[in-house]
């Protein structure tokens, strides 16, 4: 099946873009949806040629890049407060903040997008301990707030991704760093395309390209079998977040079109359009539901230079996958 076909298919499945330029994914989904991923995550679109500066890099790979979110912990006038959260391994506590406007007033009014008015993604700096959680608001204060603990050291990053109110308001991801005392082991984060959770292989097909949309396909199985039976989860069949190794650059999107009805379910597929703002690592979170639990597969992938070439911390080197 050609990949317009896949979308058609799976047009509630998920569709994310890592840079500026949706020439690829506008050719197999209507332009209405492509226009609403462009303005959800601050990604300006730009000429589809790629004239190389004397640095290497495309002007358009360079104004993607610009664009990415989750690299500040202030935007459009909106301010992400310190996070309060216990402070070494094995506590039990809370993880706190505010969402503050220019003035250092509390915001207390939200668009609720994919069935939440925030989504709080944390994650430690090298990728591991990933978690997908929707904090409280006490709209009395404008304080979010979630039960929390951590299971290990090492320095993380916190990402609120939310719109506030208003027609015209920008959808933001805001960060802060918080450091969790004790010994801190970092994890290597090792190329993969098959991901095992909950008792299901999840397995990714294409490849990345830095400057370019591609495709890639998700296929969830369990026992070797198809698994069809794919439920809603805040509003789509699939919810990802992408994380650039090394700046952890953030990307978090669902799928666009008609939302899911209650009992509907899809699978095995899951295809979407993606293109990396840059070469290097990039690391693959996938959210799906089957028989309402929710299950988070994890991938890495290394994106190419347009010569083929992928980028990693020791230099460059053929990348095949």
């Amino acid at each position: 099946m050609n990949a317009g076909a896949r979308l058609a298919v799976y047009g509630l499945g998920l569709v994310v873009a890592f840079g500026g330029a949706f020439g690829i994914a506008g050719a197999a989904i209507p332009s209405s949806a492509v226009s609403d991923w462009t303005k959800g995550t601050e990604m300006k679109s730009h000429d589809g040629g790629h004239a190389s500066g004397a640095t290497g890099v495309s002007e358009s790979t360079s104004a993607a890049a610009d664009n990415l979110k989750g690299l500040a912990l202030g935007s459009s006038g909106y301010v992400l407060s310190p996070v309060e959260a216990p402070a070494g391994v094995g506590e039990s506590g809370e993880l706190s903040f505010q969402i503050q406007d220019a003035s250092g007033t509390p915001v207390t009014e939200y668009t609720t997008a994919h069935d939440k008015d925030l989504h709080l993604i944390v994650a430690r700096s090298d990728g591991s301990q990933f978690r997908h959680v929707h904090p409280v608001l006490d709209e009395s204060t404008g304080t979010w707030s979630t039960p929390w603990s951590w299971a290990e050291a090492g320095s993380y990053r916190v990402f609120a991704d939310f719109t506030p109110a208003g027609a015209d308001a920008p959808s933001l991801t805001l960060t802060r760093t918080v450091q969790v005392a004790g010994d801190f082991a970092p994890v290597a984060s090792d190329p993969t395309r098959v991901s095992e959770v909950g008792g299901f292989t999840v397995s990714l097909d294409g490849d990345l390209m830095a400057g370019s949309a591609s495709e890639l396909t998700l296929t969830v199985t369990r026992d070797g079998q198809p698994v069809t039976a794919l439920e809603p989860y805040l509003g789509a069949f699939g919810h990802l977040v992408a994380l650039r190794e090394g700046d952890l650059a953030y990307l978090h999107v669902h799928a666009e079109g008609e939302e899911p009805v209650a009992g509907e379910t899809s699978g095995p597929e899951i295809a979407f359009a993606a293109e990396a703002p840059t070469a290097g690592r990039y690391l693959l979170y996938l959210d799906f539901q089957v028989d309402g639990q929710v299950h988070t597969a994890e991938f890495v992938l290394d994106a190419a230079h347009g010569d083929g070439a992928t980028e990693t911390e020791g230099g460059s080197h053929k990348g095949g996958h």
